[in-house]
């Protein structure tokens, strides 16, 4: 079959198709172009296909696996009982939810290059939540791991996190039933970063953002089909 002018050829071979729709990169894949998508053109698309734009880039992402599903609910449920029960200021979110994430104090919509959809988001500063969406950084974001999404989560969006300035980013892993968090330093730089294996013992996390709150292990990574 003929290509068009409108298919760009990957360098692993791997065809994408541009019609009306955004050019997608369907993880793990990555490929550079010369249009950068925007949150104007974000709010034009009327499918329902799941996407995120970062540095004006689209990707597609798949609906979450069951692992996946009893983690988010198992966090929230947990924070959002801890927020309520201590009155605290701070409010939880889960995805779908827009987070814009200008990177120089951008305003404009097509000025703005990264649109993301975090599995879990807690934001202190409410002033950013506006019709709907949540503009800045959150104070912690959380995202659940999966093949397809382990490059972009701990190289694409951990990189963007870090330069906005989420001061706690949580990568959990239901497969390996693990959680690896990074904590922002003075320098504007994540550190090293602490896991918590349940393998290796670990029972609990705590949530910095949430002084006093821990998640425990055995109920984020519970199994409802043994």
């Amino acid at each position: 079959m003929k290509k068009t002018e409108k298919e760009i050829q990957h360098p692993k071979n791997v065809i994408f198709k541009q019609n009306e729709e955004p050019l997608m990169v369907e993880e793990p894949p990555l490929v550079y172009h010369a249009k950068r998508y925007s949150y104007a053109d974000y709010l034009t698309w009327t499918d329902d296909v799941l996407r995120e734009i970062i540095d004006g880039i689209v990707y597609s992402f798949a609906s979450p696996t069951l692992k996946h599903a009893i983690a988010v609910r198992t966090f929230i449920g947990r924070a959002f009982y801890f927020i309520t029960k201590r009155k605290g200021k701070c409010e939880i979110f889960t995805a779908p939810f827009d987070v814009l994430l200008p990177t120089n104090g951008e305003t404009d919509n097509d000025k703005i290059y990264n649109v993301v959809q975090p599995d879990i988001l807690v934001v202190c500063d409410l002033s950013k939540i506006e019709t709907g969406v949540c503009i800045g950084a959150p104070d912690m974001i959380a995202e659940m791991l999966s093949p397809s999404t382990k490059k972009k989560d701990l190289s694409v969006k951990f990189n963007l996190y870090e330069k906005v300035g989420v001061k706690e980013y949580w990568v959990v892993c239901p497969n390996n039933k693990t959680v690896t968090v990074y904590i922002l330093q003075q320098n504007n730089k994540y550190d090293a970063g602490t896991t918590y294996e349940v393998a290796h013992g670990a029972t609990h996390v705590p949530v910095k953002t949430l002084k006093g709150l821990n998640i425990e292990l055995k109920e984020l990574f519970k199994d409802i089909t043994a």
